[in-house]
C-alpha cells in the first residue's frame, strides 16, 4: 500500500520523513529544535532513535515531559540553542505559540512575556551528552535558524537530513548559502505557507541533505525498464491532455483555408 493511500500526503513534513526512512535513512538521533508542544512525525518515524527536544518557553515544559515519557529514549532541555552558548532575551506571544530573540534587555521584570534564558550550542550539548551520529536535525525557531545552524557546525559533518523552517521575505538565500558551505544541498520542500494579506507564499519547510551522501547517490531520473515504461505512459497522457485543451479551448470552428494563392516554381526555391 502506496503512502499516499495510508493517508500520508508527499508533500507534507511526515511525507518527507517517511520517504527517507524508506531510502534506508535510520538516524541514531533525532534533534528537535524549536520543539513547542512536539513534533510528533520525527518521534513516529523514527522511534528507535534517540530524541533531543529543545524548547525556550517554559510554559511548554510539562508536555514535552509527557512526550519524552513515552519514548524509547528521549530528553528534553528547556533553552534556546544558539550559536554561543550564554543567556539571551526571549521575547514571548501571549498565546505561547511564537517567540522570538529581543535584542534589548529586559528593563521590566513584571513582563511575563519578556524573560532571560540560557541559550546552548547544539555543538556543546551533543559532546556533553555523548549524542552520536548520523543526526537528523529539525530548526524551527521563528526567524533565527541561522543562528542555531551556527552552533552545530561539528555535528553537521556527522549529519545526513536537516528540516529548517525558511522564510522567503527573509532568510531564505542565507540559509541555503550555509548549508552550501556545510556540504549540504536542498533536497525536498513540504508544507507551504501562505501569506494572508495577498496569498504569497511566506514560508516553506526546506529538507537539506549531504551532498555526496545517502540521499544523492543517484542522480538519475527513472531507472529499470518498468519505470521507464510508467514514465512514457505518463507523458503520452500528458501530452493527449494538452491537445485535448487546445481542441476544447483554442480551435477555429471552421478549418480556414490554406493562405496560399499561387506558387511560382524556380529551380531553387519556391516563391509564394
Amino acid at each position: 500500500m502506496s503512502e499516499q493511500q495510508k493517508g500520508i500526503q508527499r508533500n507534507s513534513m511526515t511525507g518527507s520523513l517517511v520517504l527517507a526512512k524508506k531510502l534506508g535513512f535510520e538516524p541514531k538521533t533525532v534533534i528537535d529544535v524549536g520543539a513547542a508542544l512536539g513534533t510528533f512525525n520525527l518521534y513516529e518515524t523514527f522511534p528507535n532513535a534517540r530524541h533531543l527536544l529543545i524548547e525556550p518557553i517554559a510554559e511548554n515544559e510539562p508536555y514535552l515531559a509527557k512526550i519524552c515519557r513515552k519514548l524509547k529514549s528521549a530528553e528534553y532541555i528547556m533553552a534556546a540553542a544558539a550559536k554561543e552558548s550564554g543567556v539571551l532575551t526571549l521575547s514571548v506571544n501571549p498565546g505561547m505559540v511564537h517567540s522570538s530573540i529581543s535584542q534589548n534587555a529586559i528593563t521590566d521584570s513584571s513582563n511575563p512575556y519578556l524573560r532571560n534564558i540560557r541559550a546552548i550550542t547544539l555543538d556543546d550539548i551533543c559532546r556533553e551528552r555523548n549524542f552520536s551520529g548520523p543526526y537528523l536535525i529539525k530548526v524551527d525557531v521563528d526567524g533565527k535558524e541561522l543562528d542555531v545552524l551556527a552552533g552545530a557546525t561539528e555535528i553537521l559533518q556527522q549529519t545526513e537530513y536537516v528540516i529548517v523552517e525558511v522564510t522567503l521575505f527573509g532568510q531564505m538565500h542565507e540559509i541555503m548559502s550555509f548549508m552550501k558551505s556545510q556540504g549540504f544541498v536542498a533536497y525536498d520542500i513540504v508544507d507551504l505557507a501562505y501569506r494572508p494579506i495577498d496569498a504569497a507564499l511566506w514560508q516553506i519547510d526546506m529538507a537539506f541533505v549531504k551532498e555526496s551522501g545517502l540521499f544523492r547517490n543517484n542522480s538519475n531520473y527513472a531507472t529499470g525498464e518498468q519505470d521507464i515504461e510508467a514514465l512514457n505512459s505518463h507523458l503520452k497522457v500528458y501530452r493527449e491532455n494538452f491537445i485535448k485543451h487546445i481542441d476544447a479551448y483554442y480551435s477555429d470552428p471552421i478549418e480556414p483555408e490554406p493562405q496560399v494563392s499561387q506558387a511560382i516554381l524556380s529551380d531553387d526555391y519556391v516563391i509564394i
